[in-house]
């Protein structure tokens, strides 16, 4: 059972590093089924208002896992507001959850939370890419850019919320999770949200990396930092994650 969390970015040329391993888990897994290539379930939440270059986008998301490996991307869209059924978790080998809007991601895939920690218990791989990534913790920062109205990050990164907001995740990981770190400026949410005792440390990741977590310990790829937050009273300690 592997847990991949990509800190977002979208770089075609260089996304192998942070699919490989993902991709080959699903492939082994479609192997045990008797599978030549994997099925991977792609769930994307486009929003309210989509516009073509995001359409385009999501398009462009499922290739991306063709050209890496050979894999059958299975894709699932929904608009924000919206839920997926449950059928889109039956007969995949790899569960991908898909970046946008991480309040919208959060909400259309509760009904499926419970299944989703089944089949990620009984060994399906799991890769969240952005929002997919946040929404993966136990206790999910899902947006927000202000604490007691105090800004601690960009107003751009809010998710279309005002405060810094914490959620029941879906509850793969037990560590608060932020994305887009060094390129956006979300590294000072997570410090404020631990300070603030929202979440229990956690960590910020960078675009274009992964940080896989399984039972043999945490493994980084790609081509920036995960940051590490940690509550160590009376203060809080930053730094890069050696994995």
């Amino acid at each position: 059972m592997s847990i991949h969390l990509v800190g977002g970015g979208w770089r075609a040329e260089t996304f192998g590093d942070v699919l490989a391993e993902f991709v080959a888990e699903a492939a082994a897994r479609a192997a045990g089924s008797g599978r030549m290539v994997p099925r991977l379930g792609l769930l994307i939440v486009n929003p309210a208002e989509l516009d073509p270059e995001e359409e385009d986008a999501a398009v462009g998301f499922a290739a991306v896992f063709e050209r890496v490996a050979s894999a059958q991307p299975i894709v699932s869209i929904v608009t924000e507001g919206e839920t997926f059924a449950s059928s889109v978790l039956s007969d995949i080998d790899g569960l991908v959850v898909g970046g946008g809007l991480t309040p919208a991601y959060l909400a259309a895939v509760q009904p499926l939370i419970d299944e989703i920690r089944l089949l990620v218990a009984d060994g399906l791989p799991y890769l969240g890419y952005s929002a997919g990534a946040m929404i993966a913790a136990d206790r999910a920062i899902v947006g927000g850019w202000r604490l007691d109205g105090v800004p601690v990050c960009p107003a751009e990164t809010a998710e279309d919320l005002d405060e810094v907001t914490v959620a029941e995740g879906i509850g793969l990981v037990d560590l608060a999770v932020d994305v887009h770190a060094a390129q956006w400026g979300t590294l000072s949410r997570l410090v404020a949200a631990t300070e603030a005792g929202l979440v229990e440390g956690g960590v910020a990741i960078d675009e274009g990396t992964v940080l896989v977590v399984n039972d043999d310990g945490l493994r980084i790829a790609g081509s920036g930092n995960v940051w590490r937050v940690l509550d160590d009273a009376p203060g809080i300690v930053v730094g890069t994650l050696e994995a």
